[in-house]
């Protein structure tokens, strides 16, 4: 499939779709790597290329859920109000490392940085806590989709944010209702807002929001949740 039909994504996005993600099985445990570009297209998701990635979700010391809008020129849901910061680990040593999601988090602290301009003083790795893996499906386009295995990741503390506006399109703190009306409005197409983030809220943000300290700790690390253990 060629990418001369993606019109709107411009040369930094273009040279990301080169980005070599870690291809896995079901049981996350790595089988290879493949372009990013390759890892979304709905084609080869059906065939079943999974691949790992993740989300942060940032709350600042007044409890509000840091919420990104992606800048128009992404490749994928362009324009949309997401989570915080999600994107891919890479397949090198550094980001396949798995003790303690050890890689997960060091990409994280990677697109932290380069996405919303947090200072990397201000975001140590002790700061980006491991919360749980979710294996999800979705169809975001004709072209493209998300097959992932995506590590949730909590950050609790206030920081400097400094966009690059060729990454994020606005940003914004949010509660807990504030958030629950985002969701409506977009579910009845008054805002645009991402699947993803669609699915952790409704999954696990809003049942845990009150009660940060303790979600670290309430979901087994070795386990890969999928919606239906949500019902």
């Amino acid at each position: 499939m060629s990418k001369s039909n993606r019109n709107h994504v411009d040369k930094l996005q273009m040279q990301r779709l080169e980005d070599m993600c870690i291809v896995v099985d079901e049981n996350d445990s790595v089988i290879g790597s493949e372009t990013r570009w390759n890892c979304h297209l709905n084609e080869n998701i059906e065939k079943g290329l999974l691949h790992r990635g993740f989300a942060v979700v940032l709350f600042n010391t007044q409890n509000k859920l840091l919420l990104q809008q992606r800048a128009d020129t992404k490749n994928v849901c362009p324009g949309i109000f997401t989570d915080s910061c999600s994107s891919h680990p890479l397949y090198e040593p550094l980001e396949m490392e798995e003790t303690n999601a050890l890689g997960i988090r060091r990409a994280a602290q990677r697109r932290l940085h380069a996405e919303l301009g947090i200072p990397l003083e201000e975001i140590p790795l002790e700061d980006i806590n491991f919360v749980a893996k979710l294996y999800y499906k979705i169809k975001l386009d004709e072209i493209c989709g998300e097959h992932e295995i995506g590590y949730l990741l909590l950050v609790r503390k206030d920081v400097t944010l400094n966009p690059d506006p060729r990454e994020v399109k606005g940003y914004c703190y949010v509660t807990k209702e504030e958030l629950e009306k985002l969701l409506e409005q977009g579910a009845k197409g008054e805002d645009k807002v991402s699947k993803w983030l669609r699915i952790i809220a409704e999954t696990i943000l809003f049942k845990w929001w009150d009660k940060l300290s303790y979600v670290t700790q309430s979901f087994d690390p070795k386990k890969i949740y999928r919606l239906s253990d949500f019902k």
